[in-house]
């Protein structure tokens, strides 16, 4: 680690949410001739290379300047008044909840960015592409540095419109109801939360996040806890999102360009879950409490609901699509990601903190490679691509075959692999729920779970056979279609943008302690009542 002055700390942290805005508003005016290269559209895309690029350098910069001696602290703080009538503050700060998501934002909007350099999506003006992609990224990364409950709700909003053009202007087939189902979902939502959230303000007399946390529920009364987790906790379960209210994700996703699936399960499905931790827990513990046992059975309901949903679309002749299958595995990992935040545990809080990462690094993955094959093939069909001249990817594709098995062996939870910890430690968490929690609920909610696991390992084998194996010419006897066509390997932008996602996925796998040494101590102090 490096020694940095809290004033530049200070000045990462206000670049990393600020820049891409100064990005998004730089992108839409045409290029001075003399930077656009090929082509306009070459300039546009390279400036998004280079803006996110800046970002992830200055966010890695901000890991390294953290101080890893003392991850319960905010850090990197800035604190100024903005709207002196309702208290309403500018106050930004990274601690070791938030500076996992933080960086992991960075990344991978500087790989979706780096993807479509090479690989721009079909569509409109790549100009509007990039500018959106970059409004996108200031609303995400300013959701997980903001302090301010206002500031969180406005940041949590940001996302919404970039993300309904990315999927109306540059989707595939269903893109226009899809963006609609999306939008109107998540908007209705926040209507909800922002009730919450006034309704926490006005009574604690303050929107400050760190101070509400310190009180821990002190100045509210349980039945304002009560409603305000109610009403805080429909909007965060929208767009985590938690069975029953996830409709609009498997249709987003189908429709969605593949960076727009890749930002939408690696970092958008993380702001919901992250409400949870930094809002929910702390400021309104007895409302929590109170809503814990249902919050987790919603959550394993979530976690068999989405594996059989896979199981459906991954049999033979079901004619399923494999983002669709992959967005209703996220359906159930979020699941274990809630069950371990509704043990209100250390335990299981660390493990869904835990479960979030990793989620976003071999789910984004995944849409990647699935982006990949239907670049390749013009489909996503499965048994298209498990027909007599299907993908065989072993055969045909082996490093991409390959790619595609690793991503899921890591989604299915194989240790080793960062998919692991995160879902073991929810269900810890879950075994031994904190004090006042019914332990015989939460262990028949922690078996379920269990169950769950099997039932994920099954559809993504499922998956990996139908895809991966398989003869690379049709078998014998079988009517001929012609020759087989070539299917191209992986390519090197596609291993620039991958590779850091594997190598991540590993590392965390084989040495959780570093992530788990940042989370853990903030988690204490969090659910401490902000004392460490």
């Amino acid at each position: 680690m490096i020694d940095i002055s809290p004033s530049v700390m200070q000045f990462l942290l206000a670049f990393i949410v600020v820049a891409p805005l100064l990005g998004a508003a730089t992108a839409l005016p045409p290029a001075p001739p003399g930077l656009r290269g090929s082509g306009p559209d070459q300039a546009v895309l390279r400036h998004g290379v280079t803006v996110t690029g800046a970002i992830l350098i200055a966010a890695i910069v901000l890991a390294l300047g953290f101080d890893h001696d003392q991850p319960s602290r905010m850090q990197a703080t800035t604190d100024i008044s903005w709207i002196a009538a309702l208290d309403v503050r500018i106050h930004l700060g990274v601690d070791g909840i938030s500076l996992p998501l933080l960086v992991l934002t960075a990344l991978l909007t500087f790989l979706c960015a780096l993807y479509s350099y090479f690989k721009p999506p079909a569509g409109p003006s790549p100009r509007a592409f990039v500018a959106l992609l970059l409004v996108l990224e200031s609303g995400t990364l300013a959701t997980f540095a903001v302090l301010d409950l206002l500031l969180f709700f406005l940041a949590f909003e940001m996302v919404l419109i970039p993300m309904y053009f990315l999927i109306a202007r540059w989707g595939g087939a269903e893109r226009q109801a899809a963006a609609w189902k999306f939008i109107l979902y998540t908007l209705l939502g926040s209507v909800v939360m922002l009730l919450g959230l006034l309704l926490v303000g006005l009574h604690a007399g303050t929107f400050d996040m760190v101070a509400l946390a310190t009180d821990n529920g002190s100045g509210l009364s349980k039945s304002v806890q009560v409603t305000a987790v109610l009403a805080i906790g429909i909007g965060l379960a929208v767009k985590t999102p938690m069975w029953p209210l996830h409709s609009w994700l498997p249709d987003a996703h189908t429709a969605a360009p593949t960076v727009g699936s890749v930002l939408l399960a690696g970092v958008m499905l993380k702001m919901g879950t992250y409400g949870f931790v930094r809002i929910v827990l702390p400021i309104a513990p007895d409302g929590m409490r109170t809503f814990a046992p249902y919050l987790a059975a919603f959550a394993v309901v979530g976690i068999i609901y989405g594996s059989l949903a896979c199981l459906a679309l991954a049999r033979r002749g079901a004619g399923g699509d494999l983002k669709r299958l992959i967005a209703y595995s996220s359906v159930g990992h979020m699941g274990f990601v809630l069950l371990g935040i509704a043990s209100m545990t250390p335990t299981g809080v660390n493990g869904a903190l835990f479960a979030n990462v990793a989620h976003g690094l071999i789910t984004g993955l995944l849409f990647f490679l699935v982006g990949a094959l239907k670049d390749r093939y013009g489909t996503a069909d499965l048994d298209t691509l498990a027909g007599a001249t299907g993908a065989a990817l072993y055969g045909r594709a082996p490093r991409l075959g390959g790619l595609l098995a690793f991503a899921a062996v890591a989604s299915l939870g194989l240790p080793g692999l960062a998919g692991f910890w995160g879902e073991m430690l929810a269900m810890f968490g879950a075994f031994d729920p904190a004090p006042g929690l019914s332990r015989p609920a939460f262990l028949t909610f922690t078996a379920i779970a269990c169950f769950g696991t099997l039932l994920t390992a099954a559809y993504l084998l499922i998956v990996v056979r139908r895809v991966c194996m398989g003869a690379t010419r049709p078998a014998a006897g079988a009517e001929e279609t012609g020759p087989m066509p070539e299917l191209a390997d992986v390519q090197g932008y596609e291993l620039a943008a991958w590779t850091p996602l594997v190598a991540l996925t590993v590392i965390a796998g084989l040495w959780p302690a570093v992530l788990l040494g940042l989370t853990d101590p903030a988690v204490q102090k969090l659910l401490a009542g902000g004392k460490s």
